[in-house]
């Protein structure tokens, strides 16, 4: 095992944790369905896990957030990829903690408006229709709805809000069928960018949020310190080769220009706010499942 954990570790930094006896860790991605496109989007991650920690780590796919909580709750599975909104909810229902944060460049949220639209700040919205991503997004429903709570606005009875999805809602804006967005910013401004036929300043964004809590990979309660500090550490030492790991697949791409970082649960306090504004106050269990 250690000459074969050598081999593995040409090219990374440093190589961790070498180990007579290694340990098999299984691995879910709470936005990835079917053992395939784990395969597929997140294989060179996994093989980059393994040689820089010297353990061995299986996938286990599964189907939905709430099946990923319950999959810790059972100690099917290890250590999760998440977002910040997923963790929020899993952490309640399993005691699971962050071990280490997925740095996502620009990760925050806005609204939107049409610059012709005479609305300048959030409190102009009221009583006007406002168009979200996905139920239980972080940044494309969660996040805005803060960002107006932060404003005076109270996104659960002071709107008229709706669900769909980013490029349908950007045409809706587009056509003035919604007063506004809310929205991914980095993920807009790359559908904004696309329309070449529209006058820079068409849209405008009326507020935006902090940058937001990170992804992380988090660990299940049952996992023993001593081997989540030694995966932590491992990774840590070796974040070059487990970041291209990661954005090996375009469907990370997202994650392009990210960094590895400790993380404490309390970053995401934030969240919980999020939670509590949009009208989930005990976030214990995943809106729209």
């Amino acid at each position: 095992m250690k000459i074969k954990s050598i081999l593995l570790g040409l090219g990374l930094a440093t190589v961790s944790t070498f180990s007579a006896a290694a340990d098999t860790f299984k691995l879910a991605v709470t936005d990835v369905e079917g053992m395939e496109r784990l395969l597929v989007e997140w294989g060179p991650f996994k093989d980059a896990l393994e040689t820089a920690t010297g353990d061995s780590f299986e996938f286990y796919a599964v189907p939905s957030r709430t099946a990923a909580a319950e999959a810790l709750r059972g100690e099917n599975v290890d250590f999760v990829v998440t977002g910040p909104a997923e963790y929020v909810v899993i952490n309640k229902l399993t005691k699971a903690t962050p071990l280490i944060g997925l740095g996502r460049p620009d990760y925050h949220c806005a609204i939107v408006v049409r610059a012709d639209s005479g609305i300048n700040v959030p409190a102009d919205l009221k009583g006007k229709k406002v168009a979200f991503g996905d139920i239980g997004s972080t940044s494309n429903m969660l996040c805005p709805m803060q960002v107006l709570a932060d404003h005076g606005v109270d996104p659960v009875n002071d709107i008229d809000k709706i669900h769909t999805e980013r490029n349908i809602a950007h045409e809706a804006l587009k056509a003035g069928d919604v007063d506004a967005i809310g929205t991914n910013a980095g993920s807009w401004l790359q559908v904004r960018n696309k329309e070449t036929d529209l006058p820079y300043g068409f849209f405008k964004m009326i507020a935006r949020s902090g940058d937001l809590p990170n992804d992380m990979i988090m660990v299940g309660a049952h996992v023993p310190t001593d081997k989540a500090e030694a995966v932590k550490r491992a990774i840590l030492e070796n974040k070059e080769a487990v970041i291209a790991g990661i954005v090996a697949h375009e469907e990370n791409e997202k994650y392009s220009g990210m960094d590895l970082v400790a993380i404490d649960d309390t970053a995401y306090d934030y969240v919980r706010s999020m939670y509590s504004n949009a009208g989930y106050p005990q976030f214990d269990s995943f809106i729209g499942e």
